[in-house]
């Protein structure tokens, strides 16, 4: 194991305050609740009450992580999400350059995926999610954004703003960037000039990668070691469950994996992981990906990471076979499960995608009774 295993340890000895923040508090600032029981054991010695819910750490960015999430609070309140901090394009991409901060985007996808379907929670991901129309610097800027950056320029701490901005929404989890710098996305595309399709070229940010003609061959960050966020560690140490995915394969999914001590993190946790496969592949990025072909690359960028469970529309996979096999080589087993909307768009429906992950959740290494 590397130098950096060390650090992995005092952060698991200091689990539940660098989660929560203060000991005997939930990560929102909110007085703990006791639950009435008789303890059982947890995997990893760590004692649970009867009623306790699993902890979830879901992992990803852009769309694909707001609806994991959009599913995930459903079931669960003690969820946290680990989103990529290598965006470039858009008002993220205006602001990281004028200003040197973290792309907003993503952490600001996920707070308003956790927001409650209640009128609070609506109107405020609603607000967070609107973008100016004009002709002057504000326009396609989003709300959520600007809040973002504002408070950490105010606080001068990126996870105690958007802890803030949670509590603000009433989101039913907590956001954390996966690295305290801004990362930049490189990939090795081959056929990315169509005049040259067989010459393979280095692509460089994350929009490029996302649509880039070509086929991708492999991805990495720059800088290839940054660090991990302390919290985001120590939440991944102390999951029940994580989930990886659905979501741009190479953009954001990927990423995570490449940085160093958060794969080590996934490489130590006792939680079970669980990968989510998108419905269709992605123009550009992924185009003629089949199921299998998705864990073939995942497994060639982080060769040790082993999972428990992929999960995949029933509908999406022609070839359950080979799909099984390619999971087998990962030490998973392979769900499959109607989690598409029903109006024909390849999108996940929250409801369905939340019956599949209980399901999972219960029937694979159950550690407790959660209900």
């Amino acid at each position: 194991m590397t130098e950096r295993t060390p650090r992995l340890g005092r952060l698991r000895r200091m689990v539940p305050e660098a989660r929560s923040g203060r000991s005997g508090e939930t990560r929102a600032g909110r007085p703990v609740e006791a639950r009435a029981g008789r303890p059982v054991e947890a995997r990893g010695g760590r004692p649970r009450r009867r009623g306790a819910q699993p902890k979830v750490v879901a992992l990803g960015g852009g769309m694909g992580l707001s609806a994991s999430l959009a599913a995930l609070r459903r079931i669960t309140g003690d969820l946290t999400a680990v989103v990529t901090v290598a965006d470039d394009g858009g008002s993220s991409g205006r602001l990281r350059d004028e200003l040197g901060v973290l792309p907003p985007g993503d952490l600001r996808k996920a707070l308003a995926a956790l927001c409650g379907d209640d009128d609070w929670g609506q109107t405020w991901s609603r607000v967070i999610q609107h973008r100016f129309q004009s002709q002057g610097d504000l326009h396609d800027h989003a709300v959520g954004n600007l809040l973002i950056v504002a408070l950490w320029e105010q606080l001068g701490d990126h996870v105690q703003a958007l802890d803030l901005v949670g509590k603000l929404l009433g989101a039913h989890g907590r956001v954390l960037p996966m690295s305290a710098v801004p990362l930049e996305l490189q990939a090795l595309v081959k056929g990315h000039d169509p005049e040259h399709p067989e010459a393979v070229d280095t692509v460089r940010g994350q929009a490029t990668v996302a649509l880039t003609p070509g086929e991708v061959q492999s991805v990495h960050l720059v800088p290839n070691d940054p660090p991990a966020v302390p919290e985001a560690l120590a939440a991944v140490l102390d999951a029940d469950w994580v989930v990886l995915g659905p979501g741009s394969w190479f953009s954001s999914v990927i990423p995570h994996l490449l940085v160093p001590e958060l794969l080590d993190a996934l490489t130590e946790t006792k939680a079970r992981k669980v990968l989510s496969l998108n419905l269709v592949p992605q123009p550009g990025e992924t185009e003629g990906f089949s199921p299998q072909r998705h864990l073939e690359v995942l497994g060639r960028h982080a060769p040790k990471l082993a999972l428990d469970v992929v999960l995949a529309d029933e509908a999406a996979v022609p070839d359950r076979d080979s799909l099984t096999e390619a999971a087998k080589r990962l030490g998973a087993a392979v769900e499959l499960a109607p989690v598409a909307r029903t109006d024909g768009t390849p999108r996940h429906d929250p409801e369905l995608l939340a019956a599949a992950y209980d399901r999972i959740f219960r029937m694979h290494g159950r550690i407790g009774p959660w209900r």
